[in-house]
């Protein structure tokens, strides 16, 4: 029987932060070289690369981070379009501009509006597309998402995400049916106080349930899972030793699945709300590095909430997906009224402006990276060996 991360982060992970934390802290320049120099890097090695220590090795770090980089995936980045289909939401979480508490316009796509977002972003040469929705709660929800994975894979794209609330094993599995190839859900923070203080109602308020999901989304048969933690919510440190455990967790207990790692960054929200815990660019730069020296063939994901100046940067630098010439609410790419967009987007650059970017660095932009083909075949129902959790 697989242990869920939650059972082994109650057991080991959580009471071991501190020791983590105090031997990241006591790392030294000695540590750092030789993580540079074994990567996959071991759970030392990681503490060492996301410390202080690292000093005036870090374009070193960065170096061996982008020769990973391309030798795993070559002198490419894969861009993606993120597509909303609602912002309603039953939560309230203090971050996001979703919550039920922030009084302004919602919307929810239908079908129709679906097929219309999405063909303008199918002429744009997008072929990987994420759909995004608040936790509405409403009847027929996962039939909705159903039907709009189905709409979108007609109309031709090969790799389709989604973004939304946590499901169980036959949720996702009727998602699986339907095409769906990918499941971004990040646990936002490991610190179960911090946890419990920003989601003060609605069902993301069950800490386990998310921590779980990924699993659970592994269980049914789809292909690909990113998770993430939202930097500046916890301890940088503690939530980014916890991250890196869990996706360790995720490639061991099931490897069939391809664990993709994503780092959204708190910059502005709703109300007033400060960041616990700011990240400069420094740490997130650090942070970045060290992941892909942890997991060489992970991809790793940048959104648009990040300024041009710095994606630029990280293009081909551990970075391997960007997200461009995004919208963050529904209907933003056709329909003139407005609605309560998820966040602020940060690099409002064009499609063309972003590739332009990425040659810059010379490297090469594509719209999709993986054959349909490739796909394996969804897991019939009842075919998980483990709890339903």
């Amino acid at each position: 029987m697989k242990k869920s991360f939650y059972e082994l982060w109650t057991s080991q992970v959580y009471p071991g932060l501190d020791l983590a934390v105090e031997l990241l802290e006591n790392a030294n320049q000695a540590h750092v070289l030789a993580a540079i120099g074994r990567p996959p890097v071991s759970f030392g090695g990681f503490l060492a690369l996301i410390s202080e220590a690292t000093g005036n090795m870090e374009e070193r770090i960065q170096a061996t981070a982008r020769s990973l980089t391309e030798q795993r995936f070559g002198r490419t980045v894969n861009m993606y379009i993120p597509l909303y289909l609602s912002n309603a939401c039953v939560n309230d979480c203090a971050y996001c501009w979703f919550g039920r508490s922030n009084l302004a316009p919602r919307k929810t796509l239908a079908l129709e509006e679906v097929e219309s977002e999405a063909a303008i972003l199918r002429e744009d040469g997008y072929r990987s597309i994420l759909l995004v929705s608040g936790e509405g709660g409403g009847k027929g929800e996962v039939e909705y998402l159903e039907s709009s994975i189905r709409l979108v894979k007609r109309l031709g794209f090969v790799q389709v995400g989604l973004e939304a609330r946590a499901l169980d094993v036959a949720e996702y599995r009727i998602l699986a049916n339907a095409g769906l190839d990918s499941v971004t859900i990040y646990q936002e923070t490991y610190d179960p106080d911090i946890y419990a203080r920003v989601h003060p109602t609605g069902p993301k308020r069950d800490y386990r349930g998310r921590m779980e999901a990924p699993q659970r989304a592994a269980m049914a048969g789809i292909r690909a899972v990113g998770m993430g933690v939202l930097l500046g919510l916890g301890d940088y440190w503690r939530d980014a030793v916890a991250l890196a455990a869990h996706v360790k967790h995720m490639q061991k207990y099931h490897w069939q699945t391809s664990i993709s790692i994503s780092f959204p960054r708190i910059h502005a929200a709703p109300g007033g709300f400060a960041a616990p815990h700011p990240v400069s660019d420094q740490r997130f730069v650090r942070l970045i590095a060290a992941m892909r020296l942890a997991f060489p063939d992970s991809i790793l994901t940048l959104s648009t909430r990040e300024a041009p100046e710095l994606r630029d940067r990280l293009f081909g630098m551990g970075i391997n997906q960007v997200s461009a010439g995004s919208k963050t609410s529904p209907g933003a790419y056709t329909l003139e009224e407005k609605s309560e967009e998820q966040f602020p987007v940060v690099d409002g650059r064009t499609p063309a402006q972003v590739v332009e970017a990425i040659r810059g660095k010379g490297l090469e932009w594509v719209f999709k990276d993986w054959d349909v083909n490739l796909r394996p075949a969804p897991m019939a129902s009842g075919a998980e060996d483990e709890d339903n959790t």
